[in-house]
């Protein structure tokens, strides 16, 4: 990214609209439980943070990634392309309330609403990588 920011629950709270997202998870294990999350939307978040990208040229942006971890080792990714207004537009959210509770202590929660079982969810977020993939032999390798 080429401006490396650190945000905390609060301050996504009051840097950008909250998006409320009403899920189901329905693994197989547990049954279904409902949940309610409220919070900014990834890309727009990530935005913020201006990608290495031109954001004017579509196929550049298709093709990056996002790696999100979290504070319990737990890791997702996702495309950029899924996120994005012009192709997936998934409503893709950090979280900063989950069931009315606010985050503040725990740390922004990865929402992926159209994911049936949540196994994308991400607690206590602790960074975003945003990159293109490297892919053995298509792409040179960094030393």
């Amino acid at each position: 990214m080429a401006r490396p920011v650190v945000l905390t629950v609060a301050d996504l709270r009051r840097g950008w609209e909250q998006h409320r997202a009403e899920v189901v998870f329905d693994c197989a294990t547990a049954g279904p439980r409902h949940h309610a999350f409220a919070g900014p939307l990834l890309r727009e978040v990530v935005a913020a943070a201006l990608p290495r990208f031109d954001p004017a040229r579509r196929k550049e942006r298709a093709r990056f990634l996002l790696a999100v971890s979290g504070g319990d080792g737990h890791h997702a990714l996702l495309s950029w392309a899924e996120i994005d207004a012009d192709f997936g537009d998934a409503p893709v959210l950090l979280a900063t309330r989950t069931d009315d509770r606010d985050l503040d202590g725990d740390g922004p929660q990865l929402v992926v609403p159209s994911d049936r079982c949540g196994a994308r969810y991400v607690s206590a977020v602790t960074g975003i990588w945003i990159g293109p993939p490297r892919l053995a032999g298509a792409l040179p390798s960094e030393a």
